[in-house]
């Protein structure tokens, strides 16, 4: 990571934290309104598990296809003003998928949200790690627990929605338009001008090289006869490298794609799990994503520390086991309270695994500035993707409670491939 301030951070720098603070809230908050509502959109429309799953799977589906569009956009218009045009346009997309009076209009609308909510959330990184940058020092996993905090409050407003009998068109337009307002108020304090700043030193050093060139031309020409020898070498070592880099990054993306997958069968199916199959009330059905993502915040909130400690292969591997044996147990021995429970210990166990695999794959040799960060936020996307129509297949082959084994699954997965990411410095 490179170090732009090693002094405190100006005013400036800390009122830009706190923006982005307020877009990885609102961010959190937006979809998290509609999730608790997804039983009563269901019942509306009269729809079975897999036609749900496959029109849930719209939401992922806009994100896969709009996620590399984040790039182009933020170099044009910037990181600040995507996030925040992302965040309002998320919340009409999330609205009118409330308001749909047809499964086609409620996936439409879904892949809407979904589209603008993956460029917002490429923006609010981009835009995050351009503060970080600024601090000098570690901020981003801060971030990712505010987007927990916003999770569990977009939640808990839809639990207390439920609660006061308001209709889905209230709540949402409630929650748009508070979540909108906040997000244009938050770029009034967004960092100004180019998102790639120059690096001084970067350029120091080209400007010497440059002039070395000049200056020593007759012995860089004495020298060539030697380079080409070694050349099929560092061709090589540079294949060797290629393929690590391909192997960890696919490591990386199969990490935070199991990371998405236990959220999204939080998100899209712990309601309906408990509502449907555990007869819970709808007010004690939406406690399951709220228990997910609450545990979730706890995780990142110590999540640092943890990792300082025992380093981050040692922290995902840990949370690979507890989120399977978590849940694993939840569905062994099926009840309301023990599955809040599991959900719970399954937010836990996966906490840092996203922020963990976005920064490692953002200092992979061999590709460029970002790009690492770029694929694992894209691809990691195929997660909750096929999470919901594989988990609605065999929901309606066998029962909800078997299709939510996907969730141990991905523990069991991080176990495996654990061992890319850092261990403790010693």
């Amino acid at each position: 990571m490179t170090v732009d301030v090693l002094s405190p951070p100006a005013q400036a720098e800390r009122q830009a934290r706190t923006a982005v603070a307020v877009l990885f809230f609102t961010n959190g908050a937006l979809f998290a309104n509609l999730l608790p509502r997804f039983p009563q959109i269901k019942a509306d429309l009269g729809i079975g598990n897999a036609a749900y799953g496959l029109a849930v799977a719209a939401f992922p589906t806009g994100a896969i296809v709009a996620g590399l569009a984040a790039g182009a956009l933020i170099r044009r218009y910037g990181s600040g003003r995507v996030a925040v045009a992302g965040t309002v346009l998320t919340g009409i997309g999330v609205l009118a998928a409330g308001l749909s009076g047809s499964v086609v209009l409620f996936g439409t609308a879904l892949l809407l949200a979904g589209a603008m909510d993956a460029i917002t959330d490429v923006a609010q990184n981009a835009h995050g790690l351009r503060v970080q940058r600024r601090y000098g020092r570690s901020i981003i996993n801060s971030f990712h627990a505010i987007w927990s905090i916003g999770a569990v409050t977009g939640g808990s407003m839809a639990a207390g929605a439920i609660a006061l009998d308001l209709s889905l068109g209230q709540h949402l337009l409630i929650s748009a338009v508070v979540f909108g307002i906040a997000a244009c108020v938050a770029l009034r304090f967004c960092l100004t001008g180019p998102d790639t700043e120059p690096d001084a030193e970067a350029a120091k050093e080209e400007a010497k090289g440059e002039a070395k060139g000049e200056t020593n031309g007759g012995a860089a020409r004495e020298t060539g006869a030697e380079s080409r020898e070694l050349a099929p070498l560092r061709d090589e070592k540079l294949r060797k490298t290629r393929l690590r880099t391909g192997y960890v990054l696919a490591a990386l993306v199969l990490i935070a794609a199991s990371g998405a997958l236990v959220e999204d069968a939080g998100s899209s199916w712990a309601a309906l799990y408990l509502s449907d199959s555990l007869h819970a009330s709808g007010t004690l059905a939406a406690s399951g994503y709220i228990a997910l993502v609450g545990a979730q915040f706890v995780g990142r909130m110590i999540g640092d520390r943890l990792v300082d400690r025992f380093g981050q292969r040692a922290v995902a591997r840990s949370g690979g086991v507890i989120a399977a044996v978590g849940m694993g147990l939840a569905l062994a021995l099926p009840t309301a309270t023990g599955t809040i429970l599991g959900f719970a210990t399954a937010g836990f166990g996966v906490a840092t695994l996203v922020p963990a695999a976005m920064h490692e794959a953002d200092e992979l040799p061999g590709l460029r500035p970002g790009s690492g960060l770029t694929i694992v936020s894209w691809l990691m996307r195929l997660g909750f993707l096929l999470s919901p129509p594989i988990v609605g297949l065999v929901a309606d082959s066998t029962s909800l409670r078997v299709g939510l084994l996907v969730v141990p699954l991905a523990g069991l997965m991080v176990m495996v491939l654990a061992g890319v990411l850092q261990p403790r410095r010693r």
